[in-house]
């Protein structure tokens, strides 16, 4: 029997349609407690039936926040972050919080902006994404309210939840060298580059560590960093590589996005994947699946990557004086057709 009720949907309907109490439903909402995973599912399933939505204004009153987090990441068109921003905004409604959505780009006074939000109380917490150490508010300011970074920038003033970039790098060019490649171009990284940032710093090491460990040099032209990292950038390193006359028989690209545009760039130069050249990107995003040949990339759990970071966030939230943490998310090498030979 349909459950029926009258005007708006409140945290005792919720708790009757879920058969729980009333508690267990402000727990799920507030995160004050512990709640069992199967339970919070049927707490959630009930409250999207009964299209209930928590008064956090209510909730502000009694635990003085907002009820809301803002969350910044440097270029909200890729896929990959479309796919993160996904993961995120999920599991922060899931523990019952709003989201404020920031695309800082190149400009660090966004994070500064953010951050005075924070301190006037008008967001509870900040999740940042910056692209340079040098340039984020975390190395310029003191008194930073509850941040969590999330990336490659390597810091130790607040807390952090990362993938192993320098690793995945590693193992992804392990794995094209395994298949035989000896002269590996990369797409996103340069080691004569100045002002690059975090995330291309530790790919192109991983790829270096790669290359040292099976007795091969790293050749500068074969590097090539155009930004931003994008399909039309992956494309363009192609062409970059075959202007130069670099000789390659197997390309690293730094995001799947990169390596979109460098299969189209390779495929319109009449250069075969995998039979002349092998592809392979880092992300391993819808698309990776769906590409021509389909793309060998580094993946790792999207999900869990955004529930921890929520979760270190609220952590920070109630105590502000607590150890900072790091949590590494696990990765692995998913291989494909675009690093497969047949024959």
């Amino acid at each position: 029997m349909p459950h029926e009720r009258s005007g708006r949907a409140t945290m005792k309907d919720v708790a009757a349609l879920a058969g729980v109490s009333a508690k267990t439903v402000s727990n799920v909402v507030t995160g004050t407690a512990v709640v069992r995973p199967e339970t919070r599912e049927k707490v959630g399933a009930a409250m999207r039936e009964l299209d209930f939505v928590p008064n956090l204004s209510a909730r502000g009153l009694r635990n003085g926040r907002s009820g809301i987090i803002a969350l910044a990441l440097p270029d909200l068109a890729t896929a990959f972050s479309a796919d993160m921003l996904h993961h995120l905004v999920e599991a922060a409604h899931e523990r019952g919080f709003a989201v404020q959505i920031e695309e800082t780009a190149a400009s660090p006074e966004r994070e500064r902006d953010l951050v005075s939000r924070a301190r006037t109380h008008l967001v509870d917490g900040l999740i940042l994404n910056p692209i340079r150490i040098e340039d984020s508010v975390i190395e310029r300011d003191a008194r930073l309210p509850p941040i969590v970074v999330i990336g490659e920038v390597e810091q130790h003033s607040t807390d952090r939840v990362l993938v192993d970039s320098r690793a995945g790098a590693r193992d992804v060019v392990a794995h094209l060298i395994a298949q035989g490649a000896r002269r590996i171009a990369a797409i996103g990284g340069d080691s004569r580059a100045e002002g690059a940032t975090a995330t291309s710093r530790l790919r192109l090491a991983g790829m270096h560590d790669a290359l040292a460990e099976a007795g091969l040099e790293p050749e500068p032209d074969r590097e090539v960093d155009t930004l931003p990292w994008n399909m039309s950038a992956g494309a363009q390193g192609v062409r970059e590589l075959l202007t130069r006359g670099a000789a390659f028989d197997a390309v690293f690209c730094f995001t799947d996005s990169l390596a979109v545009g460098a299969l189209s760039a390779l495929a319109g130069a009449g250069i075969r994947v995998p039979g002349d050249v092998l592809v392979c990107g880092f992300d391993d995003v819808e698309l990776a699946r769906y590409t021509t040949p389909d793309l060998t990339t580094v993946s790792f759990d999207r999900a869990d990557f955004a529930r921890a970071t929520i979760a270190l966030l609220e952590e920070r939230m109630a105590d502000a004086a607590a150890p900072v943490r790091a949590v590494a998310v696990p990765h692995r090498v998913v291989t494909r057709s675009s690093t497969t030979r047949h024959g």
